[in-house]
């Protein structure tokens, strides 16, 4: 009970965003109430000095709301949906992979960066953003400032990735499968591949999620060849709980023990919860942050995520 009077505050606050943002992603579905729940968090963040005590819930929405927004999404998917769909989306996914540790590699050599710093940019492009960055930091013995560097560049890639990638998806006419495998393997972030997803389309929001956490699946690849190496990985880390939560819920819908009169429900608590944590999001984006980050660790990710993006493009129309 204590621990909710904490986060009270902060998740009110976060709600309240969220009414703003899902009132005006109905009257502009174009933009969508995603979107919407992120710009108006950011707004909120740089015109408002918000209480200390609104943090915990804040962080709160950020985090754990995310992650029961996507368990709820999952009781609205057959598992045979989300197997097909990940299945497919592995010659893609292993590429982009690929691509970004290379590129990581390549650009932060020409530009002299750390070693830790390449390999953080790298990781973060192509597994999971922050989360991906936080559980290799110890393993390759990051320093703090290496960290904050190269969570600050992913971000904000992250923050872009929302607002331009719908955009360029509807201006090369992509369709919500084609949209959805992009964004799922191009965008670094769950949070962002969800709003992008979001402001697609219902279908491109399914799609992009499945993917991600199959981006997020294939980590455990790596991680266990650290673990066959004895170092030390952070498992909850690597594979966030969340995944498989995800993915029970699709098989309890599956073998018909979610009644189909309740995914209606599951939709809707999915678009409250994820609104939420959309608002929280935007409410810890500090432009200061990315001013510190310098030009040498953003120019590395932003080659990084240009990479990503065009080898995903290329696989999807020309390979597979």
């Amino acid at each position: 009970m204590s621990s909710f009077m904490e986060k009270r505050k902060g998740l009110l606050c976060t709600f309240a965003v969220a009414v703003v943002a899902v009132i005006l992603g109905d009257l502009f579905p174009v933009i969508g109430s995603a979107v919407f729940a992120i710009i108006l968090g950011m707004v909120l963040n740089q015109f408002w000095k918000i209480p200390s005590d609104f943090r915990p819930g804040i962080n709160y929405s950020a985090k754990k709301l995310l992650h029961y927004s996507i368990i709820a999404l999952g009781f609205t998917m057959s598992f045979a949906q989300v197997s097909q769909t990940g299945a497919s989306s592995f010659p893609v996914t292993i590429v982009t992979i690929s691509i970004a540790f290379l590129t990581a590699l390549f650009v932060g050599n020409f530009f002299k960066l750390s070693r830790p710093l390449k390999i953080l940019v790298g990781f973060g492009t192509a597994i999971c953003g922050g989360s991906a960055i936080a559980a290799a930091s110890p393993i390759i013995k990051a320093e703090d400032d290496e960290v904050a560097l190269s969570i600050s560049t992913i971000f904000l890639f992250n923050v872009m990735a929302v607002f331009l990638f719908p955009f360029l998806g509807h201006m090369m006419g992509m369709d919500a499968s084609q949209f959805g495998l992009w964004a799922g393997t191009a965008i670094n972030d769950t949070s962002s591949v969800v709003a992008a997803g979001a402001s697609y389309s219902a279908e491109a929001l399914e799609i992009a999620t499945i993917v991600k956490l199959t981006r997020a699946l294939l980590s455990l690849v790596e991680a266990r060849r650290m673990k066959q190496e004895g170092q030390s990985v952070q498992w909850k880390k690597i594979m966030p709980m969340f995944i498989i939560w995800f993915m029970v819920a699709s098989i309890i819908t599956s073998v018909g023990l979610f009644p189909n009169f309740l995914v209606p429900y599951a939709k809707l608590a999915s678009k409250w919860l994820m609104a939420m944590a959309l608002a929280g999001i935007g409410m810890q984006v500090s432009f200061k942050q990315f001013q510190e980050a310098g030009a040498k660790p953003i120019l590395t990710g932003l080659a990084t995520w240009f990479m990503v993006a065009v080898s995903s493009l290329i696989m999807q129309y020309f390979v597979l």
